[in-house]
């Protein structure tokens, strides 16, 4: 079955009866240039192919320790699962981690948003990770100098340095924002997942900027775990983790341009390995139940993707 018209020539038809103006046609052309797919990434050879290769099988291609750790977890704890924890009371961040530890591989944080921080519960949220087997993600963000991102990421009152074994950061600034990362003092073991796209409906990011954060992220392989992306990017770089946020069973939007995808369709179709889940599992009456059904669902539709 084919399309009668393709999408341009739609567009082209609706300007020309008075429908839609230029602008609009502009702006879809643009969209339509930077979201476009090689077609045949789902069909490459499997021996380099991340999208057909199993966890286990990629983790021996990792040139980062965390990379290679997480895939290790995915692939014992079957689980594909990031619980995104914006939560502002420690009490809940914590009662959160314990109820969905057993089903997830990431607990993704942001710190600065917490409201009673104090020391005590950073100790208290490790010996939790510990215990179910996930690592703890700082969601910061980094994107200033390098210096400054130094006393970001191994000073103030936080010490992320000393308890996120991953954080994420732009590329914005260039390569100064991960040789700040890699030189600081903290875990040995510490991983970055750069910035190529966002969820946002709004977000200015263009395929360009894309294309230059996958090239930097190549080039420090031994600091980066992977991407945070909406779409397969690097499927010839197995070593690399594709991290995908905002995953609903819902996949519609919030007033604030947020955009949801389901399980399925963000692994399937938009080549995540890592799906984040926020709201859909902190809103729940039953946060663990919820997290097992979006493990299952993620893990069904990992399974199918490597057949």
């Amino acid at each position: 079955m084919h399309a009668i018209l393709s999408l341009t020539q739609l567009m082209e038809y609706l300007k020309e009866e008075n429908c839609i103006d230029e602008s609009i046609v502009n702006k879809v052309k643009i969209y339509l240039n930077n979201t476009q797919v090689d077609a045949n990434i789902f069909t490459k050879s499997k021996e380099s192919n991340r999208l057909k290769l199993s966890f286990m099988e990629r983790a021996r291609f990792a040139k980062n320790k965390v990379a290679e750790r997480i895939f290790q977890i995915m692939a014992t704890k079957n689980t594909t699962l990031c619980v995104a924890a914006d939560l502002t009371k420690t009490t809940d961040i914590l009662n959160l981690a314990e109820e969905v530890g057993p089903h997830i591989c990431l607990f993704k944080t942001h710190i600065d948003i917490v409201e009673d921080f104090h020391p005590n519960f950073l100790k208290h949220l490790q010996d939790i990770a510990q215990t179910h087997n996930f690592i703890l993600f700082e969601d910061k963000k980094f994107a200033d100098i390098g210096k400054t991102v130094q006393l970001q990421y191994s000073e103030s009152i936080y010490k992320i340095s000393s308890w996120a074994s991953l954080v994420t950061a732009h590329s914005l600034t260039g390569k100064g924002v991960l040789d700040a990362i890699r030189e600081s003092e903290g875990l040995k073991e510490r991983g970055v997942f750069l910035l190529a796209e966002t969820s946002a409906a709004s977000s200015l990011i263009d395929g360009n900027y894309t294309q230059a954060t996958v090239k930097l992220a190549l080039q420090y392989t031994d600091l980066i775990s992977g991407i945070v992306c909406q779409s397969p990017l690097f499927v010839d770089q197995p070593g690399l983790i594709q991290l995908t946020p905002g995953v609903q069973l819902d996949s519609i939007g919030d007033t604030l341009s947020q955009q949801y995808n389901t399980p399925e369709h963000v692994v399937l179709e938009r080549g995540a390995d890592i799906a984040v889940v926020g709201r859909g599992i902190t809103k729940s009456a039953d946060p663990a139940l919820a997290a097992q059904k979006y493990k299952e669902l993620l893990w069904n539709a990992y399974k199918k993707r490597i057949v």
